[in-house]
């Protein structure tokens, strides 16, 4: 769809539509339809970004925790939502050797009992060797460092998905 179709979309189809752009927080597309008219594809973007900055550390944790452990238990459980099945799947979390798996679960593990909050990385942008390098690497940030860092990876994940459902040439402009 277009720029113009979504700033015609009512507040229900629009929420519908782009609930699960933030993973499980439809909230945040609620909060951004008030935001219309978008002149681009660029400013959804935006208005959906700047909801995320706007929120206090306490909020962008509760994002962060909407997202499900990579080749977790919900992917084994086939409750992943559309988007992260996906998403794992193309990066190869769904087809791990054992040893990989195991690497997963104890990195996973220990990560949530370091900051939280579940690691979370664009799998669209990565690989299953280095997203299992990068859980590895980023166990040893510090909290406020590793939350900034799994924001932005929030933001890459966020832009994907939208560009998944509206057009965003150069013309798309109301």
């Amino acid at each position: 769809m277009d720029i113009g179709t979504v700033n015609a979309l009512s507040y229900e189809d629009f929420g519908n539509i782009f609930c699960n752009v933030v993973e499980k927080c439809p909230i945040i597309a609620a909060a951004v339809w008030s935001s219309r008219p978008f002149a681009s594809f660029s400013a959804l973007e935006a208005a959906f970004n700047e909801f995320m900055d706007a929120l206090p550390e306490s909020g962008k944790e509760g994002i962060l925790r909407c997202h499900p452990d990579l080749a977790g238990r919900d992917l084994q459980s086939g409750t992943l939502t559309k988007e992260s099945l996906e998403e794992q799947a193309g990066a190869g979390l769904d087809a791990l050797e054992s040893s990989e798996a195991s690497s997963m679960a104890r990195l996973n593990e220990h990560y949530k009992e370091r900051f939280g909050f579940p690691f979370v990385i664009c799998a669209r942008m990565n690989d299953k060797k280095n997203i299992l390098r990068q859980l590895s690497e980023r166990c040893q940030h510090e909290r406020t460092v590793e939350r900034a860092h799994g924001i932005e990876e929030v933001k890459k994940i966020c832009r994907l998905r939208l560009q998944g459902l509206v057009c965003h040439d150069a013309q798309n402009k109301l």
